[in-house]
């Protein structure tokens, strides 16, 4: 495929895009057009396999083939209502992977859509991984937070390690050593450190709960502090287990520190290329 109808088909399919909802989505009927079809009913087919895929691949076909209506111009100025389908990235996708491959523009369209949707792919799990990092620094504020405030009533450092030990075998039903077996943690790690997202900030939402409440409560002492400890977190197992989550059962997630290692390697190589890109433009 010659580089000049490829700089074509590039700018074409990007000015075909719209946001629907902060969507990015593509007209089915345009794409019917940039895609080389002449004929809707053909074009239909092709989107048909493409729900077909989708369906297959567990994906829930409405998110992704929406059906719309447009206006077009028929003459004289008049309009008339067609009906059309908003296509998502990864529709247009499984359009491009269903049709004609020799046509030059299905075969652009499959690079170009595989290409969008995993930098798409790439950019959500950046966002996700940034989400975890940032709950797991939360919770270690939080839990410092509370170990001074313990350790003005009484509570010392191992004193805190058994209340925080509690804790966490009344939010997953497991000792320590028994959730840590489970998820295979190293023995000398926090089990934090390999907990999904929404089990780091359970965990973080306990500790700000017996924090405030043993300063409300003025409690004082181990015993006392440690069965507040022990309701809270079983307050919000109760809660998580009325929207059918089992903390306990939720598969383990990477170390947090090579997540974090991963975005900092990340943010400096970002960085060096926005460098790069001015001192090329410096040059220029």
């Amino acid at each position: 495929m010659k580089k000049d109808l490829i700089k074509e088909l590039f700018e074409k399919f990007e000015a075909a895009c719209y946001n629907i909802n902060d969507v990015e989505c593509w007209s089915a009927r345009e794409m019917k057009v940039l895609l080389g079809y002449n004929n809707w009913q053909n074009f239909e087919k092709v989107i048909d396999k493409a729900k077909e895929a989708c369906r297959n691949a567990g994906e829930q076909v409405e998110n992704h083939f929406t059906d719309v209506s447009n206006m077009v111009h028929i003459g004289s100025g008049t309009e008339r209502e067609v009906a059309d389908i908003a296509l998502t990235r990864y529709a247009c996708y499984l359009v491009g992977q269903n049709g004609d491959s020799r046509k030059q523009e299905i075969a652009f369209a499959q690079t170009y859509f595989a290409v969008q949707t995993r930098r798409a792919e790439l950019v959500e799990q950046r966002i996700l991984d940034h989400e975890r990092v940032k709950a797991r620094e939360k919770l270690s504020q939080t839990e410092k937070q509370l170990s001074g405030i313990l350790y003005e009533r009484g509570v010392d450092e191992k004193g805190f390690a058994i209340i925080r030990s509690k804790g966490d075998q009344a939010l997953f039903k497991l000792s320590t050593v028994q959730l840590k077996k489970r998820m295979g943690v190293p023995e000398n790690r926090p089990i934090a450190d390999f907990l999904p997202t929404i089990s780091i900030k359970a965990k973080d939402l306990a500790a700000e709960m017996t924090s405030l409440n043993v300063q409300t409560k003025d409690l004082k002492g181990q015993d006392p502090i440690e069965q507040e400890h022990i309701d809270n977190n079983t307050a919000v197992r109760n809660g998580l287990l009325e929207r059918g989550i089992r903390p306990e059962e939720l598969p383990p997630a990477e170390d947090v520190k090579k997540v974090q290692r991963k975005l900092e390697k990340d943010e400096k190589k970002l960085l060096k290329n926005i460098k790069q890109d001015k001192d090329d433009k410096k040059d220029e």
